[in-house]
Formats: C-alpha cells, sequence, structure tokens
C-alpha cells in the first residue's frame, strides 16, 4: 500500500500485547523447535489456526515482535512466529483441512491424548497444560 499526501487511507489491526496475568516462568521458543507433543496441544488449544491469536511484546532489544501465547501449569509460552509464518504452518499441515480448521479425526485423537486441554475459539484467551523450557524472559 503506498501513502501520499494527497490520499491517506487508514490501517486498523487487533495488537494485543503481552503482559503476563502470573509469577510463572516465562519461554520463548520457535514453534519448530517445539517437541511434537507440544505441537499437538498447542493445535489442540488453537484448533482454528495461529494466525488471531498472536500477541505483539517488545523484545530486549526494543524490537515489536509477535508470539503465540500458550500456558501450562507453570509456564507461559511465548511461541515466535509472525502472521505469515502462522498461517504457513496451518497450510503446510496435514493435521488442517483446508478451511484452516484441525480435522474432525485429529481434533478427537488430540482431545483424548490430551483431556485436560481446552480449544479456544476466535475470541477466547489460552490455557492448557504441559511442560518444556527454553530461553527464559
Amino acid at each position: 500500500m503506498r501513502v501520499t499526501k494527497k490520499k491517506k487511507e487508514s490501517i486498523s489491526c487487533r495488537i494485543q500485547y503481552f503482559v503476563p496475568m502470573s509469577n510463572k516462568q516465562r519461554v520463548i521458543k520457535d514453534y519448530n523447535k517445539l517437541t511434537p507433543e507440544m505441537q499437538e496441544q498447542i493445535k489442540l488449544t488453537y484448533p482454528e489456526g495461529f494466525s488471531e491469536h498472536l500477541i505483539y511484546y517488545t523484545n530486549k532489544d526494543g524490537q515489536l515482535v509477535s508470539a503465540l501465547p500458550f500456558e501450562t501449569e507453570d509456564k507461559y509460552y511465548l511461541i515466535k512466529m509472525t502472521v505469515e509464518e502462522a498461517e504457513a504452518i496451518i497450510i503446510e499441515d496435514d493435521d488442517y483441512d483446508d478451511a484452516g480448521n484441525l480435522k474432525t479425526d485429529i481434533l478427537e485423537a488430540y482431545e483424548d491424548k490430551y483431556p485436560d486441554i481446552d480449544s479456544i475459539g476466535e475470541d477466547e484467551e489460552p490455557s492448557s497444560s504441559t511442560d518444556d523450557s527454553n530461553i527464559i524472559i
């Protein structure tokens, strides 16, 4: 989009900033470095895709960074990804259908495997249970 002096367009987007609500250990990780089990739990938490649930925070270098929040019993994870990366993950993952939703048989299998994890919809906040570690912020 090109903005000129004669014509300015308004850009609106939803930005949610990272403000942890507890004293849990905070961990930043790349999606592709997660264990397969943790990826399954994240898919179960976000069955309709990741891009609509990204939050933004300022890193130690002062850069605005986007990430997918994922909370466990003892840790608060930020899974680093851009909107484009979030959408690409879903497109390339065979567990998701062409509409970007977790396939019903996969969803049911993950629900059986991880009964303590709740799925969230478009307007809900994340909540789940698992364990792993990496960078602490």
